[in-house]
């Protein structure tokens, strides 16, 4: 259990109360961020490491509680901190309840100079942290974090990563479906793992990259913004490249990664339309390419990349698209009815029905086609929810509320 009575975090308030006090009256709105930057300097390195302590003590209580996610500063956040537990949010009543000014310290004291001075310029940063919650074990916590203003006042959201993988066969694909997404037995091509976010996309991926640096001599490179999980090469060597610090945009990386021998690239996320053009030109060019979109159907995927481009360019995209696109993964972690949360998943697999049906712009019939594409590796998301509710995994009033078919996922469930 969580000791909520540790004096570091007596400690820790009063040095907060105390490095806010310097703050001028006059100084209002986001220019109270960049004072604290200009004179963070005047700081001791020994305020400083028990400010980085009380952090870390509050992310070791966030890996005890379960928490995915945890929320800290901004007029939000009300002085409390928040996480979220299988799927639901709250305050933590337990920790101190801060200012906004003495979480923006907090926050602050976790980045470097560059980081700091990037996060002012872009009013926007992702980074990556790390701790080991004893100096001598050899696992370290690691965070995905995102620094952002609310109403002007500096604030954090740090995502738990998973200190261990879950391995492929734990998340139900069909040996068929692997099978296409494994670059041993396809060499090339597109495979796309979407979902909105907190979906386990990261995890997803992650899982894949382990299945090759089990069982394939390969090259993978890494190109993230942040890195989450670093894995340790084993048959494959795995490169590591974040964005933002050891390369400057995606697009860069993925131009960069061709003089670099790789066999696979995992690109983080395909957020804009230079990324997703200089994927589909990659994976053309004979290189297995793994990427993420936050949408929540294959079929949405395709409008979505498609949509992306300019209208005199959706022709030639839409073609190949339809020639890379070797796999869509489309997945949502529903809650269960233990309280935890479960992987729910659409995968459509590119066969010559589907394949023909982007290029002539059929993509409403290609539903149709994953529904009957069971022996192929295929399910819809509304076939895996029955599943689910069939072995009492999740409720019904989930399944219905988690599907993107209502019509259909009631028809499955007998309701219609």
């Amino acid at each position: 259990m969580t000791d909520f009575n540790n004096p570091l975090l007596t400690q820790a308030k009063m040095i907060l109360a105390e490095l806010k006090k310097p703050i001028p009256q006059f100084v209002i709105g986001p220019e109270r961020v960049s004072w604290l930057i200009d004179n963070f300097h005047k700081i001791s390195d020994e305020h400083k490491v028990t400010l980085i302590k009380y952090v870390n003590f509050v992310l070791d209580t966030m890996i005890k509680k379960e928490s995915s996610d945890i929320e800290i500063g901004g007029h939000a956040c009300q002085g409390y901190i928040w996480m979220r537990v299988f799927g639901k949010k709250d305050r933590v009543e337990q920790l101190p309840v801060l200012d906004t000014d003495e979480y923006a310290i907090l926050i602050l004291n976790l980045l470097n100079e560059n980081q700091r001075k990037n996060l002012i310029l872009n009013r926007n940063l992702d980074f990556s942290y790390s701790f080991k919650p004893d100096p001598l074990a050899p696992i370290s916590y690691r965070f995905r974090a995102d620094a952002y203003f609310d109403l002007d006042c500096l604030c954090l959201n740090m995502r738990s990563i998973a200190a261990k993988l879950r391995k492929v066969e734990t998340l139900g694909f069909h040996p068929a479906a692997l099978k296409m997404m494994h670059h041993a037995n396809v060499k090339q091509g597109l495979v796309l793992v979407t979902g909105i976010t907190g979906s386990g996309k990261s995890a997803t991926l992650d899982a894949l990259v382990d299945m090759h640096n089990e069982t394939d001599n390969a090259h993978i490179i890494i190109i993230a913004a942040p890195i989450e999980f670093v894995h340790r090469s084993s048959k494959c060597i795995i490169r590591h490249r974040e964005v933002g610090r050891d390369v400057a945009s995606f697009k860069d990386g993925v131009i960069q990664a061709l003089r670099q021998d790789p066999d696979i690239i995992i690109i983080g996320e395909m957020r804009d339309p230079e990324t997703i053009m200089a994927a589909l030109e990659v994976a053309d060019t004979g290189h297995k390419v793994f990427s993420t979109l936050h949408t929540s159907s294959a079929v949405e995927s395709l409008d979505r990349i498609i949509a992306e481009v300019h209208p005199s360019e959706q022709e030639r995209v839409r073609n190949r698209l339809a020639d890379t696109l070797t796999a869509v993964v489309s997945q949502k972690l529903v809650p269960s009815i233990d309280g935890r949360r479960v992987l729910a998943k659409e995968v459509m697999l590119i066969t010559p029905s589907i394949q023909a049906a982007i290029k002539n712009n059929n993509i409403s019939e290609i539903y149709g086609m994953i529904n009957q594409g069971s022996a192929q590796g295929m399910i819809t998301m509304e076939q895996d929810l029955k599943m689910h509710v069939q072995n009492r995994k999740i409720s019904v009033e989930s399944a219905i509320g988690y599907a993107n078919n209502k019509t259909r996922i009631k028809q499955l469930l007998g309701l219609a």
